[in-house]
Order: structure tokens, then C-alpha cells, then sequence
């Protein structure tokens, strides 16, 4: 192994180390796709770069292709990257990478839009690997899409989930069956992270007391240890996290936000604590209530909202308390203070329930690996969650059955009998109080203070099509210490706004000075330029404007 290699290497965890032989193996002779199946937080990125550095530098692979769910993890996967010194191009438009690249980084959507086009421009040689690869089904747009694109080398697809199975139980493709049970590659279980000291260990705290709702003209009470029928069950679990009644809902926030105080306090000053919310208006609702509670308000977060990415990319780096979230905090998201939360969404199947505990699992580096808290309705399909969250759920193919307890909730019953025919639904009285904790994993076998785990090689593996752009990561560069993506936005932004300067002073044509730019720099348009010639190109615009 090169010295970059083996110091690279070395700062692996055990897991990583394995998982990474393993795809060595693999890749010598692949037959068909490879999946990880680790838990959200224990660092299935690392290995898969690994591999992908290796195949660069042998020659083995010509470009890297990611594809995960969201524009945010595609440049999340580009920063990972550029640590081991692979460049990708985030939100890439086609699988051809920029010269000077290694590779992209591109949502499923992307790819989904244009699947046949993508095809004819792949080409051979590429390592496409599928993050969060739940989210294709086949049959569905998405995997239908990505296996449009891909299809035609499935034997080079590694695929990765923390959560390896679909609510809706298509099938995953790419993945393995047998007799309808998934089989993964290499799996990673939470209780294997907690007892690595790879992941937080999480204590549920499960709130149950008096719930009262009218139904129709019937009042109804009942604690989540009555046996109710499909529809009653799903109003007490509606009443539970209704923001109306004060000692339901609201007292959970109260507690919650109790817990996160004493963390403060007790030396990790910028823990954070997040509540995921059923829908729009019930994440104002509840924002109201922390507001009151904390004293500030909190961060809203919703699917809808055009900067939703920019908030939590803030959260993420500050020491705001609270954050209320509906879809946009399931996976891919890395807030790793997050220590205090609270389930407060509609949302009951498995999928949905772990990749929520898995935002809290995440360590800090340099800090001891400290509990997290998850408070919750004591509603007994979330206490079977949270008792199965040890274990390795693999996915087993079965008819989607809507009635399931563990889909959304009484879905079937609302949609064929409300409004019209079912008795009216008002949430009127909660009084609830915590039950018994249920501690999961243990503690750690020691206290275990992580490391920094991403240290980058002492060099870049060079690029099978050509080497990196010479400059970059030289001393005195104020950008040297940046992926390569983000160097390449921040030139072509330099050079945009000088193009405009140089147009309004000696009133010429924004197309007219691209072209003498683009002569000049030995390039055909901007979009090929490598970060020397987007340099260069500065360069001359900068002595245009300071020459009289």
C-alpha cells in the first residue's frame, strides 16, 4: 500500500477496516452489486471513498458517480471526497465530470429525469455508488430511473442504507433476496456502533397518562395500555401530540426542554434538541410552545421552504436550542449535537422511526460519547420500535398491507370513511406523565473519546484522465484548504462579477469579453475551464481593469 494509502488507512475504525476488505474482494471480480447496511452516524461514507481512492489510483475505475436522495448530501459526499483527495462536482447536470475532476456527486431526481440520456453519456470504467439506496423501488420512478442510467453495469454499483428496507416493501434495486429476505454484504448494527463507541447510546423516555377525545358524540378515555379499535387507536395517538392540551404535548416540550437545559449546564453548552413535527401548521403550533418554553424562538424547518437547506446547514454550526423539522431531518442530515428529542409526527413504520433516532446518535470528535434522550408518545407500535432498534432489521418482501399498524396512521379508515361518514374527531383532555425509561444499547463498554476519523492522505491519488489542476492546496492560497468544487464556484464567481466590472466601464458586451476570455485561456467555454485557466482568466480581467 502507498504511505498515503496506509496513513489513510490507519485513522479507519474496525468496522471500516473490514467492510473495506470486503469490497476489495468485490471489486476484484464483481458479479453483482455489493450493499452496506451500517446504522445512521457509523460512517459508511469513509470505506466507500476508500475503495473508490484505490480504484482511481490503480486505474481500475475512470470516474466516481454518486447518487443519494438530496442536493445537500451531494455536496456533503464532495467535501467527504476532497478529504481523501477525490474531487466530485455536486448537483452535477450530466455524468461528465469537469475536467481536472475525478467524478460527481448527483441527486436520484437528477438522474431520474433523464435516465436514457444518461446511459449513452456513462460510458465504462465508472464506480456508481447509491447512498440511502432505500429510496429507489423498483417499478417506481426513481429506480426505474437510476437502473435506466446505471443498468448496464450493476456489477460496479455499491449500494449503502442505514436503514436497508421500504415502508412500502418494493423491492430495492440492486439488492439481493433470498426467499424474500434482503442480504447485505457487510451490516453494521446500532448495537455494534454503541458498543464501538461509533454512536450515542439512546434512552427512550415513553409518556403515557389520560387521553380524552371526542369521537362523533362520544367521548372517549384512554391510556396507550387500553386495547382500542384501528381508528380509535389512531385518535389517542392524535390526541397525544395534539399542541391544544396543555399536560399532553406541551408538557413533553417542557420536559424535554428541562433535559436540555441540564446538558448545557453540565458542560456540553452547545447541545441542541429537535422535535419532528406531523405537518406544517403543527410545526408552528409547536414553535409557539417552545418559544414560550425556551424563551426564544426556535428554527423551523419545512419541506417547503425554498431555504430549508441554508437553516439547517446554520443550525448545524451554531448553538441555537431548538430546532422543529417535518421531512427534511429522516437522513442525511449531520447535526451531531443534537442530545434531546421529541417524536411528534404521524409517522409510525420502522423506516421513518430510525432514521429519526438516528440524528441523535452521532458523536462529536475530541468529546466522550454521552447519551441522547428521545421522548415520545407511549403508543405501543413506537415502544416495539424503539425495543427492536438494537437489531438488524432486514427487509422482507410482502404485499403492502395499508391496514399494517406501522404505516401512517388509520390511513386506510380515514381516506374510505372521512370526512363524511366517520364520527367527528376533537382532541379534549391529556394528562400524561413519563413511564418507565427504556435504555437501549448500554453505556459503552469504557468512556471512549472519539478522534478525528477523516484525516486526509498526505497526498491525492492522481487522476486515471488527467492530474489535479497544479496550485491547488499551495501555500499562501486563502481557498487552498477547499474541495475543488467549492474553489471552482468561488472563481467563476470572481470572474462573473469582474466580467461585469470590465462591461460597464469600457461598455463592451458581457459576450463579446467572454469570448477574448475564453481565447485567451485556451478554452472553448466556461463550463470546461479548469480552476488554472478560470485563474488565468481572473488574472486577465483583473490587469484589464487596472490598466488605463
Amino acid at each position: 500500500m502507498p504511505a498515503a494509502a496506509a496513513t489513510a488507512a490507519a485513522s479507519l475504525r474496525g468496522w471500516q477496516e473490514q467492510a473495506l476488505v470486503a469490497m476489495r474482494t468485490w471489486s476484484a471480480s464483481p458479479e453483482r452489486p455489493f450493499l452496506i447496511a451500517a446504522a445512521p452516524g457509523a460512517g459508511k461514507t469513509r470505506p466507500a471513498l476508500e475503495l473508490a481512492r484505490e480504484q482511481l489510483t490503480s486505474g481500475a475505475t475512470r470516474r466516481v458517480i454518486v447518487v443519494c436522495p438530496t442536493g445537500p448530501l451531494t455536496r456533503q459526499w464532495a467535501r467527504a471526497a476532497a478529504a481523501l483527495g477525490i474531487q466530485l462536482q455536486p448537483d452535477a447536470e450530466d455524468p461528465r465530470p469537469p475536467r481536472g475532476f475525478h467524478g460527481i456527486s448527483v441527486t436520484y431526481a437528477r438522474v431520474a429525469q433523464a435516465g436514457a440520456r444518461w446511459r449513452r453519456l456513462v460510458g465504462s470504467g465508472a464506480l456508481v455508488i447509491a447512498d440511502e439506496v432505500h429510496h429507489l423501488g423498483d417499478e417506481l420512478a426513481w429506480g426505474a430511473g437510476f437502473d435506466a442510467a446505471f443498468g448496464t453495469a450493476r456489477e460496479s454499483w455499491l449500494l449503502l442504507s442505514g436503514t436497508p428496507f421500504r415502508s412500502d416493501q418494493a423491492a430495492i434495486p440492486g439488492v439481493l433476496y433470498d426467499d424474500g429476505l434482503a442480504h447485505s454484504d457487510v451490516s453494521y448494527t446500532y448495537a455494534d456502533a454503541v458498543r464501538d463507541g461509533v454512536c450515542r447510546p439512546v434512552t427512550f423516555i415513553p409518556y403515557d397518562g389520560r387521553l380524552q377525545w371526542r369521537s362523533g358524540d362520544d367521548v372517549v378515555e384512554a391510556s396507550f395500555s387500553d386495547v382500542l379499535s384501528g381508528r380509535e387507536a389512531g385518535r389517542r395517538y392524535r390526541t397525544s401530540i395534539s399542541v391544544e392540551l396543555p399536560d399532553g404535548l406541551p408538557r413533553i416540550l417542557r420536559e424535554a426542554h428541562e433535559r436540555l437545559e441540564r446538558l448545557r449546564a453540565g458542560g456540553h453548552r452547545e447541545a441542541g434538541a429537535l422535535v419532528v413535527a406531523a405537518d406544517g401548521e403543527h410545526a408552528r403550533a409547536i414553535a409557539k410552545v417552545l418559544r414560550e418554553v425556551a424563551g426564544r424562538a426556535p428554527v423551523v424547518v419545512l419541506h417547503t421552504d425554498p431555504r430549508a437547506a441554508e437553516k439547517l446547514e446554520a443550525f448545524t454550526g451554531s448553538r441555537d436550542p431548538w430546532i422543529v423539522a417535518v421531512n427534511m431531518v429522516s437522513e442525511g442530515v449531520d447535526i451531531p449535537r443534537l442530545r434531546v428529542g421529541v417524536y411528534a409526527t404521524a409517522a409510525k413504520t420502522p423506516l421513518m422511526f430510525r432514521q429519526i433516532v438516528g440524528r441523535f446518535v452521532r458523536t462529536i470528535p475530541g468529546r466522550a460519547v454521552e447519551p441522547s434522550w428521545l421522548y415520545l408518545p407511549a403508543d405501543p407500535v413506537l415502544r416495539a420500535h424503539a425495543a427492536d432498534v438494537e437489531t438488524e432489521l432486514r427487509h422482507l418482501l410482502r404485499p403492502p398491507d395499508e391496514d399494517d399498524p406501522e404505516a401512517l396512521d388509520e390511513l386506510r379508515v380515514r381516506r374510505e370513511t372521512e370526512p363524511d361518514e366517520a364520527p367527528a374527531f376533537v382532541p379534549v383532555a391529556a394528562e400524561v406523565a413519563p413511564q418507565s425509561q427504556l435504555s437501549l444499547f448500554g453505556e459503552p463498554a469504557a468512556p471512549v473519546v472519539t478522534a478525528m476519523r477523516f484525516a486526509a492522505p498526505s497526498s491525492p491519488p492522481p487522476s486515471p484522465r488527467s492530474p489535479l489542476p497544479p496550485g491547488v492546496g499551495a501555500e499562501g492560497d486563502d481557498d487552498a484548504g477547499l474541495p475543488a468544487f467549492e474553489r471552482r464556484a468561488l472563481l467563476r464567481d470572481k470572474r462573473r462579477r469582474l466580467v461585469g466590472e470590465l462591461a460597464r466601464r469600457d461598455r463592451r458586451t458581457h459576450a463579446d469579453i467572454n469570448s477574448w476570455l475564453n481565447r485567451q485561456a485556451g478554452v472553448d467555454r466556461v463550463e470546461d475551464a479548469t480552476l488554472d485557466q478560470l485563474e488565468r482568466s481572473c488574472e486577465l480581467l483583473l490587469r484589464a481593469l487596472t490598466r488605463r
